[in-house]
């Protein structure tokens, strides 16, 4: 299944790219020159949530931002589990096909995760590391376990498929970020029908299933990954990902990390707080 949805050129002016995955189709943008950075999303958006970032850094870098299977205006492919680890499988075939070399990962969210388990097989080939509001460790908190559980029963469930839950209650809700209503649009139209939602359905279990990943990010990430130029760029108001539970893993797992707190920010940062993230790429990856 594709996602019969043209963006607006104003709010999202970018060309869309695709590449025929080994799981499905996924359609990604790729702007600008330069250095290569590749943006990861989390649940339940997709690249739109980059766009004023993309736009911010086009200038002086290749900005390569992707929809996961199973959101924004990539494929719902059959037979496509939407797991943690199928995600980052798709994520790294696109970072071969593209023959990136020396690029900057950033991932918030599920993004985080999906990013980092494809940059750590390719680590030889990444210069940097942003991270926003995110793990990389198996997540222990009482209440994220059980917004899993809860959030995985049959009956939640069907409200995600049937009425949209993640996108109209956690993102477009009042806790969410302020949006106007055509920027609202643009993640509505994306997850049209029950069909189109099915890889959001899965996401709320994974924060238990994916246990094993996130345990083997747990060592790799630091191993792999540690010495490389890295950057925290945190929502300090997030209620997902806490800074006082989270930020001092991180420090522990970077030798040369950068930390921007940004203060008024919540979970999803790109929209809370853009220019200061575009402010702090450019600094810290000159």
């Amino acid at each position: 299944m594709m996602i019969d949805f043209v963006p607006d050129p104003i709010l999202y002016p970018f060309d869309s790219r695709w590449f025929d995955s080994t799981a499905g189709r996924v359609h990604y943008i790729d702007e600008g020159t330069g250095p290569a950075m590749v943006f990861c999303h989390g649940s339940p958006t997709w690249s739109f949530l980059y766009r004023h970032i993309v736009k911010g850094l086009r200038d002086r870098y290749r900005c390569i931002a992707v929809d996961c299977l199973g959101f924004g205006l990539s494929e719902r492919p059959p037979g496509f589990g939407y797991t943690i680890p199928e995600h980052t499988a798709v994520v790294g075939e696109l970072i071969d096909h593209l023959q990136l070399d020396g690029f900057v990962l950033m991932g918030q969210d599920w993004g985080g995760p999906i990013g980092l388990g494809a940059a750590t097989a390719l680590a030889d080939r990444v210069k940097g590391i942003v991270l926003g509001n995110t793990t990389f460790w198996p997540v222990e908190p009482l209440a994220n376990r059980a917004f899993s559980v809860i959030m995985s029963s049959l009956p939640m469930r069907r409200r995600i498929l049937e009425r949209n839950l993640l996108v109209e209650r956690f993102l477009l809700g009042k806790a969410g970020p302020a949006l106007t209503p055509a920027e609202a649009e643009h993640y509505r139209m994306v997850q049209p029908t029950e069909e189109a939602r099915r890889g959001l359905a899965v996401m709320p279990g994974e924060i238990r299933a994916a246990r094993s990943l996130l345990e083997q990010l747990a060592r790799d990430v630091p191993a792999r990954l540690g010495d490389k130029p890295a950057l925290a760029v945190w929502g300090m108001r997030d209620m997902v990902f806490r800074p006082k539970a989270c930020l001092p893993r991180i420090r522990s797992s970077f030798t040369a990390l950068n930390v921007v707190e940004l203060r008024q920010a919540k979970h999803f940062i790109q929209e809370d707080a853009p220019d200061r993230i575009v402010a702090a790429i450019i600094e810290r990856f000159p």
